[in-house]
């Protein structure tokens, strides 16, 4: 056996610490190889096949119902965590023409890893004047006399932002004739009375069919008349395990269902009528009554 070496503190203490630093660079760079795992292998789980593009046009869409009181542009989707996704929208309230409001506030809709909606800006408790006269869809408030008196003291010439609702609810050919004959346009179609409660609404900007995309028509009379093919087709998108996360946009899959099935429209939100002309639409006994949300000066309209 050979001798063994003296003890040299020095060499020890400097054998030790390189061993601490050997050790501890191991384990950063296994748990720095492992948090990228984690994380690409979530993402990759996460936005698996269409997942990404049905996040949005559920979650994205429903969020539209749920603020029926705003237009909401999304952005591209998505940004993924370990333990999430989600998307940005940005939501702007409407407002008469010539007074809307400019830019908007952004805001993140999200899913969890196992696809729960997690806790939602705005909808109902927004409180928004238009929101509130969507909830009185039904009510006997704002009858039509009071009404009238209301629109016969302000000027004319007024831009007007209204909910128009209807004394019995048309059908998808005779709400495309009423709007003809008026020349009026829906911005949002309403499918439902749910007094004291926010209906299902409605508007052709909420979700675009992508197979239909560059398909000719008539898009002023689409864009008007609420596009009732677009929404029956989007709620032909659901599926029954929607139905806990369309629940959090206080909408069901039961309801929707039924409301694109029937296709019948109990008013609609109109945002380029003048009081002029809800004073005229205000005599036709196929509505019941126009619920006013707001008024504006319009410096680009045309005086007569």
């Amino acid at each position: 056996m050979p001798d063994l070496p003296d003890f040299d503190p020095k060499r020890t203490r400097r054998a030790v610490r390189r061993g601490l630093f050997r050790t501890v660079a191991i384990v950063l760079a296994v748990l720095a190889l492992l948090a990228v795992a984690a994380t690409e292998g979530s993402s990759l789980l996460q936005t698996r096949g269409d997942r990404e593009d049905r996040m949005q046009a559920v979650l994205g869409t429903a969020f539209k119902i749920y603020n029926p009181a705003y237009t909401v542009t999304i952005d591209p989707c998505c940004q993924t965590s370990p333990l999430s996704m989600s998307f940005e929208v940005v939501a702007r309230p409407i407002g008469p023409v010539g007074a809307w409001p400019a830019g908007g506030e952004s805001h993140t809709i999200g899913q969890d890893f196992f696809g729960h909606v997690r806790r939602l800006p705005l909808g109902h408790t927004s409180n928004t004047r238009l929101s509130q006269s969507l909830f009185n869809v039904g009510t006997r408030l704002a009858p039509k006399d009071e009404v009238r008196a209301v629109l016969a003291r302000l000027p004319a010439d007024l831009s007007a932002l209204a909910v128009v609702e209807f004394e019995q609810p048309l059908g998808e050919a005779d709400l495309k004739a009423f709007m003809k004959r008026h020349g009026s346009c829906a911005e949002r179609i309403v499918y439902e009375r749910r007094p004291g409660s926010l209906p299902i609404t409605w508007g052709f900007d909420y979700w675009t069919d992508p197979m239909e995309l560059g398909i000719s028509g008539d898009m002023t009379e689409e864009m008007c008349g609420g596009s009732l093919p677009q929404f029956r087709d989007w709620v032909g998108l659901l599926r029954d395990h929607d139905d806990a996360n369309l629940r959090s946009f206080d909408l069901s899959l039961n309801r929707l269902r039924e409301a694109a099935k029937a296709g019948l429209a109990y008013g609609y939100v109109d945002q380029l009528s003048s009081v002029r002309e809800l004073r005229e639409l205000l005599k036709d006994p196929r509505v019941r009554t126009i619920r006013l949300a707001d008024v504006a000066f319009n410096l680009d309209r045309p005086r007569p």
